[in-house]
């Protein structure tokens, strides 16, 4: 769906459950005579569920106290069945009871957890919300892709590189992929139009199937999938402007992170080295096409891809390449963040803090 949206980005997002307001709150500031209250974030994905808690730094960002990251694949078999499986609803529920618990310890005073694209798409979407309430006392908040979007700007725009020029900010998710075109406008990116493609890791995968990828023809395969996700961008190209000078990319997502580290070779995952880096664009382009040829164990054999991410790496890179086709910058900005801390960052602002 597309969107042309004047100042999108500023616009007050939903409602959010509140777990309460610390006494003696004062807006701009922590509460009187103790410290700044603990927000909570959550996001639960097609592929990942991810939490972030924080507070309030006093400055202009927020300290993060505990976070917890799990790869529960919720959306496997959607495509083929429209629904969510009994055992991806279990891994997803035994996650969020880990959050529910971190949530607790740690005093979370005001709290926001979104759900995204298999909530979104599955038959039972609703039920599983309301399984998840029941056994783990959190409230999901199923977001349309425009809220998803503006999210993951406000989450990660200070990341994007130097210039006046036009932006594009993308996460590829597991189940579909949002692309948002941004422009400078004071502190914070005025956003002119947004997309969101059904195609994500696991969707795209599915799509295409496994024992292709993963076959003697995999490079085929990778070229149909990447041809896949730039039709599924198409509409999205139109709206680009024309004159490119001095244009700039900058992508959230695990697809983007993990690439980062095998362009770094790291020999584990280490987000300070990745979070902020820009990667050239022929260096990442290298990098996308080394892994599309390489066989699941060759995947596997990459420190920060593993057997975990394996099988759903070469979506994303296909993925990735039809972004870099359709907007070519010289650089890619990684962004280890997104839209938990677009959350906190609208919580807080809301209750006064400046951020």
């Amino acid at each position: 769906m597309m969107v042309m949206a004047q100042d999108a980005a500023r616009q007050a997002p939903p409602r959010r459950r509140r777990a309460g307001r610390a006494r003696g709150q004062r807006p701009g500031g922590p509460p009187r005579g103790g410290r700044s209250p603990s927000y909570g974030a959550l996001d639960l994905g097609t592929n990942n569920c991810r939490l972030l808690i924080a507070r309030p730094d006093g400055g202009e960002g927020f300290t993060v106290i505990d976070a917890f990251s799990r790869i529960v694949r919720l959306g496997e078999g959607l495509a083929a069945s429209g629904r969510l499986s009994d055992e991806s609803m279990d891994r997803a529920v035994a996650a969020l009871g880990v959050c529910a618990q971190k949530l607790k310890r740690r005093n979370v005073t005001i709290a926001r957890s979104v759900a995204t694209e298999a909530c979104r798409r599955a038959a039972n979407g609703r039920q599983f919300v309301d399984r998840v309430r029941r056994e783990t006392g959190i409230v999901l908040d199923i977001i349309p892709p425009q809220e998803e979007a503006r999210l993951a700007v406000l989450g990660c725009h200070k990341l994007l590189g130097p210039g006046d020029g036009p932006a594009v900010i993308f996460d590829i998710g597991g189940g579909s992929t949002e692309l948002v075109l941004v422009e400078p406008h004071g502190e914070l990116p005025r956003i002119r139009a947004w997309w969101s493609a059904p195609w994500g890791v696991v969707s795209l995968t599915e799509s295409e199937g496994r024992e292709n990828i993963e076959g003697p023809d995999r490079i085929a395969a990778y070229d149909r999938m990447r041809r896949r996700a730039r039709e599924g961008f198409a509409r999205f190209a139109e709206w680009l402007p024309k004159d490119r000078a001095d244009i700039r990319l900058l992508g959230t997502s695990g697809t983007v992170t993990t690439l980062a580290s095998v362009y770094l070779e790291l020999p584990s995952y280490d987000r300070r080295a990745v979070d902020g880096l820009h990667v050239p664009i022929d260096a990442m382009r290298l990098i996308t096409q080394t892994i599309a040829e390489r066989d699941p164990a060759g995947r596997a054999a990459l420190p920060c891809i593993g057997t975990e991410r394996a099988d759903l790496v070469v979506a994303g890179c296909a993925i990735l390449e039809a972004i870099l086709d359709i907007w070519p910058a010289s650089e890619l900005g990684i962004a280890d963040r997104g839209i938990r801390e677009g959350i906190l960052r609208s919580l807080m602002a809301r209750d006064g803090y400046r951020l």
